[in-house]
């Protein structure tokens, strides 16, 4: 595996600062864009904001994203075939969102396309690595494929769900990816490919300028889609960079995953059209409840980094089982969830 300890803190600083103007300034484009087209997201009784906001401004976060890795690849940073694989599979899932900002996919072709996209990444990456789960290490092998393609299909789509406030989908991207490159570079710091979660971290906080509360532009599904592959395929990549990071990326991804798989269930169990677009999440009821986007933005943020962070960095370093650190982690934001009511109506 290629990697390069000998280069200076200097040159990834400016690196990914550069990722960030790029990503600021093609956002400023983008909405500029958005309003010439009247490409406007109007508010309906399943949305949380009340005014028509240009929305397609994660497009900036993909072509930010997509340009800095083959130039990761060609200071050894990232191996050519990873490089190779996130940028195609990261383009694809920004595609079909730009597509479907723009007019409508069916859902079939939709989720046919988000399969592709996840194979590409997986060919890359070579499937689903070693897990250790208790007190053995899961080889799955061609089930591994299986698992892996329904892992990414489901973090590509949650965080469409997700991206329901301002800067929630912006924030929650940042602090993950702060946090597993950190803890990449903790328990591996001569691999270079830390510095890939924080290319991703700068495109997002360039995106986010513009989409803290009160939002000027949305992301739209292209961004959303592209950052739910990229996380989850961070995820595969860390585990094979060490195996137990695989567990700390889940743990850092509470937040999104348990509000997202929470509301799901609870609509599948009501006998609701789960498929369909709603506004029950936990997160759409606490801003009814505090009629606020800020505070819980700002909660999401605080949550990652003083309660999930915490526990991620005790599973990647082996002070804890990871299995038992999701357990821990996710228990309590299961509870925040149910008492919410998500999967629920809002209350009138």
């Amino acid at each position: 595996m290629n990697t390069n300890p000998s280069v200076s803190i200097g040159a990834p600083v400016l690196f990914l600062f550069g990722v960030f103007l790029g990503s600021w300034w093609l956002t400023g484009r983008l909405r500029r864009y958005a309003l010439s087209r009247r490409l406007l997201d109007i508010p309906n009784p399943r949305s949380s904001h009340t005014a028509m906001i240009p929305r397609g401004g994660g497009v900036a976060i993909a072509l930010a994203t997509l340009i800095a890795l083959p130039m990761l690849a060609a200071i050894d940073l990232l191996p050519w075939r990873s490089a190779l694989g996130l940028f195609g599979g990261g383009a694809g899932a920004a595609a079909i969102g730009f597509v479907d900002d723009h007019g409508h996919i069916p859902p079939r072709w939709r989720l046919l396309g988000h399969l592709g996209a996840a194979v590409l990444v997986l060919v890359s990456l070579g499937g689903l690595p070693p897990i250790p789960f208790l007190e053995v290490t899961l080889q799955v092998r061609w089930l591994g494929y299986v698992l892996a393609a329904l892992y990414l299909v489901w973090l590509l789509n949650l965080t469409n769900f997700m991206d329901g406030i301002d800067g929630i989908a912006g924030v929650e991207t940042v602090t993950v990816a702060v946090g597993g490159a950190l803890l990449q570079f903790l328990v591996v710091p001569g691999n270079g490919q830390w510095i890939v979660p924080l290319v991703l971290a700068s495109a997002t906080l360039g995106f986010l300028v513009w989409n803290w509360p009160p939002a000027r532009i949305f992301m739209g599904d292209a961004g959303s889609g592209f950052l739910g592959l990229m996380l989850a395929a961070l995820s595969l990549q860390a585990a094979w960079v060490a195996p137990p990071l695989f567990w700390s990326w889940l743990v850092l991804l509470g937040v999104f995953i348990v509000d997202a798989t929470v509301t799901l269930l609870r609509r599948v169990l009501s006998g609701e059209r789960f498929y369909e677009a709603h506004r029950t999440h936990a997160y759409q009821h606490a801003t009814q409840r505090w009629a606020a986007h800020r505070p819980i933005t700002l909660a999401v943020g605080a949550i990652n980094l003083c309660w999930l962070l915490p526990l991620a960095t005790l599973v990647a370093t082996e002070s804890l089982n990871g299995l038992l650190g999701v357990l821990i982690g996710f228990a309590p934001l299961v509870a925040a969830a149910l008492w919410l009511r998500a999967g629920k109506p809002l209350l009138a």
